[in-house]
């Protein structure tokens, strides 16, 4: 039997003192695409958060390749099992100055930003080198997007936690990105991803099955 690329294991989670999800299980394979669904407030944002060791769990734990989260170091884990935020943030400058800044950190300076593979990226999205040249203050919401998508997936990590990723752009960015994220999991089969969205036709587009969310206690 294949080992879960991920896993959750009666995992919970409390905001003053009130558990929002209880006793939740999941695995997620290699290959997975794998929706995250309730209605607005269940957590589905905070549960992607806590797998990526970004908010605490009060109950359970994650596992990742077998080994349980407390156990990883957290640098090398967060490269690999990245979260992307309907709302990111960027530093001033140029799309390409964010793209390039993520090499600064420690557990990036083995690799090398590389432009060519930015601009195949771009390609899917309908956009040349003069996306890279924009400068961030002047992007709308949906653009501000693309280059966080784009800063992400030069890193080639193994899983992805979508939160919203096109919820500010129009209908045929919106596809352009799922092409694009659609061909960072061709790349390699092994990759799989978790993905929220209020756009039901977009989930059915992208995911092959769901994590349904609900309040704890009901």
């Amino acid at each position: 039997m294949s080992i879960p690329l991920l896993a959750a294991q009666q995992i919970g989670r409390t905001i003053e003192g009130r558990w929002i999800w209880h006793r939740l299980d999941f695995e997620l394979m290699a290959g997975d695409r794998l929706a995250v669904v309730g209605p607005s407030g269940v957590g589905k944002s905070l549960l992607l958060r806590s797998i990526a060791g970004l908010d605490p769990l009060q109950a359970g734990q994650i596992i990742f390749k077998g080994q349980p989260l407390s156990k990883l170091a957290m640098p090398q884990y967060r490269a690999q099992v990245i979260y992307l935020h309907q709302r990111p943030a960027l530093m001033e400058g140029t799309v390409e100055f964010n793209l390039q800044q993520v090499y600064r950190l420690a557990i990036h300076q083995q690799k090398t930003y590389c432009q060519k593979d930015i601009l195949q990226s771009l390609a899917p999205l309908k956009r040349d080198r003069h996306f890279l040249h924009r400068q961030v203050e002047d992007l709308s919401g949906g653009e501000a997007q693309i280059a966080a998508l784009l800063r992400v997936l030069q890193l080639a990590p193994q899983v992805l936690l979508l939160d919203e990723p096109t919820a500010s752009m129009d209908e045929t960015s919106a596809q352009q990105v799922e092409l694009l994220i659609h061909l960072w999991q061709q790349a390699d089969p092994t990759r799989a991803y978790l993905w929220t969205s209020h756009n039901a036709n977009q989930l059915q587009r992208v995911t092959d099955r769901q994590i349904a969310l609900r309040r704890a206690g009901y």
